[in-house]
């Protein structure tokens, strides 16, 4: 493998490791990577811009605190890996969705088993019964949902990689993902969801596969915010052609049959609806929908979700508890962040109950720091302390909670490092929820 200049502008600091390029950080090379890192400020959606231009700077001419260096160096190791991995595109599954068009995403419901024995006259075992938390394997024969994810973190890693060390190749391998994924004729993704999370034996409307989405949308929005930038190899079309993708998904996401179900959810899904709604409408331009649904965030989620403790009973309730306290605390997070770019502060809001965000943050602390033992409540597949550390990160650097802060040096890192300093916001750290 070759050596790789990894944070940098001006070629100090050498990382070892694959940059694909087979670079030895010669001076021409280091001069057009100069170049390529004096893009504007990303107009990010969840991130702040201005804080990831500062990071950037400060990693290049003083070498940044460890903590961003360290993050730095687990960012471009998952970057180094998305360079040969994919494309992936959501027309590889072998299934065909009701529709006929492999073009639309296509996902079963991972929490649905067959409550019979197949047979001749039964072959798929009607009808499906729901075991909440326990996934089906049966679901993750069809490619898309994990393709999608995929896909979505490969490009937001390199998408941070070229923003941090202006190597080219990370650019032009997030943009032939975003082109294959999302706008070749041949591969491109239809902008709705109507077969997500498909129940066999079952063709009722549901807004639940929604949260495919959902999860990440938000880093993936702003990793194109952060090709345009000034991303090599980025062009307006791309930049078009996405900013339309969106415009129509988003539509989909506010009027059809399965977004007014999915935006009626009292627990995480309507969190997440709300926070990919809210996104999304940020990064084409509708500023005032987004700032509507972030507002409305307050009596919706806020003070219907959380209690004057800081629990979250709908998520309390769940078989996996204490993941989907931390899930549901991502969405309002990020809501939160957003609510930063449009003049709404939802870290501070109160609701009349005495339920804030920074209270269901707190609730969260004993855990985070000292396990499943401190957690008196159903917590199936195994206790990950680490899942707290983006929301905690979060509360104690954008809302000042003391407490928050405290905690953080106390909650193991997640593995493959803390990527909090070089990439601040909310992000789900355990595997793929539903």
């Amino acid at each position: 493998m070759s050596v790789r200049f990894a944070m940098m502008i001006v070629g100090i600091s050498v990382v070892a490791g694959c940059s694909g390029d087979g670079s030895d950080g010669a001076p021409a090379d280091i001069e057009e990577r100069h170049e390529a890192l004096a893009a504007a400020t990303p107009s990010t959606v969840v991130f702040d811009g201005a804080q990831l231009v500062a990071t950037r700077q400060a990693l290049a001419n003083g070498g940044g605190t460890a903590a961003q260096r360290a993050a730095l160096t687990a960012l471009l190791h998952r970057a180094d890996d998305a360079l040969t991995a994919g494309p992936w595109a959501v027309t590889d599954k072998n299934e065909v969705p009701p529709s006929g068009d492999k073009h639309d995403y296509l996902s079963q419901g991972p929490y649905w088993w067959a409550s019979k024995t197949p047979t001749p006259d039964n072959p798929k075992g009607c009808p499906y019964v729901s075991r909440d938390g326990q996934r089906n394997p049966e679901a993750d024969a069809i490619t898309d949902h994990y393709e999608r994810m995929v896909a979505w973190d490969a490009i937001t890693d390199l998408s941070l990689a070229w923003f941090y060390t202006g190597n080219a190749n990370y650019a032009a391998r997030a943009v032939l993902d975003v082109r294959t994924w999302f706008l070749d004729p041949a591969t491109r993704m239809n902008p709705s969801l109507p077969y997500a999370q498909l129940i066999p034996c079952r063709t009722d409307v549901r807004g639940t596969g929604i949260i495919d989405t959902s999860q990440n949308i938000t880093h993936l929005v702003d990793a194109l915010a952060i090709l345009d930038s000034g991303a090599p190899g980025w062009t307006a079309a791309d930049r078009s052609g996405m900013k339309d993708w969106f415009t129509k998904f988003l539509k989909w996401m506010q009027t059809s049959p399965q977004a007014k179900a999915e935006l009626g959810a009292k627990n995480n899904h309507g969190s997440f609806i709300d926070m990919q709604n809210a996104a999304i409408a940020l990064y084409v331009g509708q500023t005032s929908n987004a700032k509507s649904i972030v507002e409305a965030a307050k009596s919706k989620r806020i003070a219907a979700q959380i209690k004057s403790d800081g629990s979250q009973p709908e998520e309390l309730s769940r078989t996996m508890s204490w993941h989907y306290a931390n899930f549901n605390l991502t969405a309002l997070g990020r809501l939160a962040e957003i609510g930063t770019h449009v003049g709404v502060d939802l870290w501070h809001y109160t609701a009349p109950n005495g339920a804030n965000l920074l209270k269901a943050v707190d609730f969260l602390i004993p855990a985070a720091e000292k396990g499943a033992s401190a957690w008196p409540y159903q917590q199936i597949n195994g206790f990950q302390q680490f899942i707290a550390v983006d929301i905690l990160h979060a509360a104690a650097e954008q809302a000042n909670d003391t407490k928050a802060k405290a905690a953080l040096s106390k909650v193991p890192a997640p593995p493959g490092g803390d990527l909090w300093p070089i990439r601040p916001s909310c992000t789900p750290l355990d595997p793929p929820s539903r």
